[in-house]
């Protein structure tokens, strides 16, 4: 159980403008964030649940949700609350690279070709772990190849307790399904394989394995 333990969920996509009417962003839906945070909320967290755009809601007393955009507004959310948390759990899908300037009209269809310079956006994850005192941090790993030595890699250089790896491969398991298939690795490069499931099933493997560290 979690009773007075203190959760900090961040979940969901980002967008980074590009003009007033496009954005880069990705595929993400927030389902699994979501479904964590109502599954640590039933086990008696209270839950801070930071979340870019998404059509997933919750209705839940312990769950206070905090609306962004973009990935700087996701990082501004997640620095003013990541002291108070006891355990945070990244598993946003935020842009690596974003529009250098950001256009203030929309970009009219001229030429055959555009090109856009991007920036690298700050690294969200990296500096919760820089930050890191006395929290529990568990990251997520979404990878195409070499898996298991990417998700390892992240776990050690964002200085993470627990990393949470899914595949694009793994049928069933991709982006805006209702189920999931993962591996938990941990400081100990122990890895357990978890067969595909409900991602609320899923929440309760993750949260399971974060008990174990308590």
């Amino acid at each position: 159980m979690f009773n007075k333990f203190v959760f900090l969920r961040i979940c969901g996509n980002g967008y980074e403008k590009i003009d007033p009417v496009r954005f880069i962003g990705n595929f993400s839906s927030g389902k699994m964030g979501f479904a964590l945070a109502e599954a640590a909320a039933i086990r008696g967290a209270e839950v801070t649940l930071v979340t870019g755009p998404t059509n997933e809601t919750v209705d839940c007393q312990s769950i206070t949700v905090v609306h962004v955009t973009s990935g700087d507004q996701m990082l501004e959310a997640c620095t003013a609350n990541f002291a108070k948390a006891d355990i945070a759990i990244m598993s946003a899908a935020v842009a690596d690279y974003k529009p250098k300037v950001q256009a203030t009209e929309k970009i009219k269809k001229n030429g055959a070709t555009m090109s856009i310079e991007l920036e690298k956006t700050t690294d969200i994850l990296k500096n919760l772990g820089a930050a890191k005192q006395k929290q529990i941090l568990v990251g997520f790993a979404l990878e195409t190849n070499n898996e298991l030595e990417n998700a390892k890699s992240k776990l050690v250089s964002k200085n993470l307790d627990l990393i949470v790896l899914n595949s694009l491969n793994d049928k069933d398991a991709t982006f805006k399904s209702d189920t999931n298939k993962i591996t938990i690795i941990d400081k100990q490069n122990n890895c357990t394989d978890f067969e595909l499931k409900s991602k609320f099933d899923v929440a309760q493997d993750i949260l399971n394995s974060i008990e174990s560290l308590i």
